[in-house]
């Protein structure tokens, strides 16, 4: 446990954005599965839940938790086997 007064402090902030930061993947993966699993599926919302998880993904590059190719690649992942 740090002494400093600052120190102290970047543990509280660093815990808090811990918290939110996998509150986001954990919402993310989520999203991802659900497409998936329309997709697979073959549901009729199927088009919905695929749009709903490529905003998700989008959301997290404003974020910061996926680099901006990760991103394009999961996208192009989930278009490819929705269209297939």
């Amino acid at each position: 446990m740090p002494n400093i007064k600052s120190a102290k402090k970047r543990v509280r902030v660093i815990e808090k954005k811990t918290a939110e930061n996998r509150a986001n993947n954990s919402a993310l993966k989520t999203s991802i599965k659900k497409a998936n699993a329309a997709i697979e599926a073959n549901a009729a919302d199927k088009d919905v839940a695929v749009r709903a998880a490529e905003k998700k993904i989008d959301q997290a590059v404003a974020k910061g938790l996926l680099h901006k190719n990760t991103a394009a690649r999961k996208k192009s992942a989930l278009a490819k086997k929705a269209n297939a």
